[in-house]
């Protein structure tokens, strides 16, 4: 009997593969030892609730991002750090959540923690929420790097999506410590094929992305 549940069981997981686009894969796969924490599967993010589309905290990417992210972490790993990621490929319809989200100027739910000197309404503007997402393309992250031994998020002078200029690459007002740890980041991102948004100190797409003009929708699963 037993046997029978672990063939059932591997016909399910090669069905679950199966419904991935190809060129995409989960990124566990080949990064098992790396945490991550999709902040829209959950509640801890602009919103304040579940993002349509995340099923499951379950990284996706396509495979030459997924590689490339493999020698980033495995760089890390050699000075007992890790990455920690907190969103990859992400579905056209989670970016149609957040344009819905945007247009209700009353839901402000997390407005001190994210966005505090930013009016709701001028969001799209302030180029924080479009329409489309180079998230949806499958080859840009959003991460940090952690403390291998303890685990903790080395401080990068800003939250995870936090709207403003403390969240810009360049931003002066920050600790000589924080510097260096964002300056730690681009590096060792861009030594492995990644590009910064100077905007976000956590955001890199992979150069010479596979899929540069398709915004995906497949959920997150």
């Amino acid at each position: 009997m037993k046997y029978a549940v672990r063939i059932v069981f591997l016909f399910w997981s090669l069905c679950s593969l199966a419904q991935l686009p190809e060129g995409f894969v989960y990124v566990s796969d080949s990064i098992p030892d790396m945490e991550v924490e999709l902040r829209y599967y959950g509640s801890n993010n602009f919103v304040g609730k579940p993002i349509d589309g995340y099923k499951a905290n379950t990284l996706i990417l396509t495979a030459e991002a997924t590689k490339a992210l493999k020698k980033v972490h495995e760089e890390l790993l050699m000075n007992n750090l890790c990455l920690k990621v907190y969103d990859g490929y992400r579905p056209q319809q989670a970016v149609n959540h957040f344009i819905k989200w945007a247009r209700d100027w009353n839901d402000t739910i997390n407005k001190q923690q994210f966005y505090p000197d930013v009016k709701k309404r001028n969001l799209f503007k302030a180029g924080y929420i479009a329409s489309r997402s180079g998230h949806s393309k499958g080859s840009t992250v959003d991460l940090t790097i952690i403390d291998g031994n303890t685990g903790k998020e080395l401080d990068m002078g800003s939250p995870f999506d936090f709207f403003g200029k403390e969240s810009w690459v360049a931003y002066e007002g920050l600790t000589e410590r924080q510097k260096a740890n964002r300056q730690l980041l681009q590096k060792v991102m861009l030594k492995h094929g990644f590009r910064n948004y100077p905007k976000e100190w956590w955001h890199f797409t992979l150069r010479w992305e596979p899929f540069p003009k398709t915004y995906f929708d497949f959920p997150i699963e």
